[in-house]
């Protein structure tokens, strides 16, 4: 069993004190959760839902990044909305940046 590493780039938020911003183990990166959080402010970024689930991808893909993965291995996405009514917006970032096939 090989060990596992915490993952941490100031290219995306910083996370809690009690969490990682990922964990490695047996060569798969497991992400912590994600807003839309700029990570040189800290603040949630202006703007659209659409706004903050591009800067979500753009903190994703750094963790990844310093994992030394990408969005294109990705298994396995859980996108957690407070209204429904932005379903559709989410949506149409998902696709556009996770524009390869297949998609998780």
């Amino acid at each position: 069993m090989s060990a596992k590493r915490a993952v941490f780039t100031d290219k995306a938020p910083a996370p809690l004190p009690v969490f990682s911003q990922a964990i490695v183990h047996n060569g798969i990166v497991y992400c912590s959760g994600q807003v839309g959080t700029d990570p040189a402010t800290r603040e949630l970024v202006e703007g659209t839902v659409k706004d903050r689930t591009a800067q979500i991808f753009r903190n994703i893909t750094a963790v990844l990044e310093a994992a030394g993965s990408s969005l294109e291995k990705l298994l396995k996405v859980n996108i957690f909305l407070t209204n429904m009514d932005d379903f559709a917006a989410v949506n149409e970032v998902y696709a556009q940046v996770l524009n390869f096939e297949p998609k998780p």
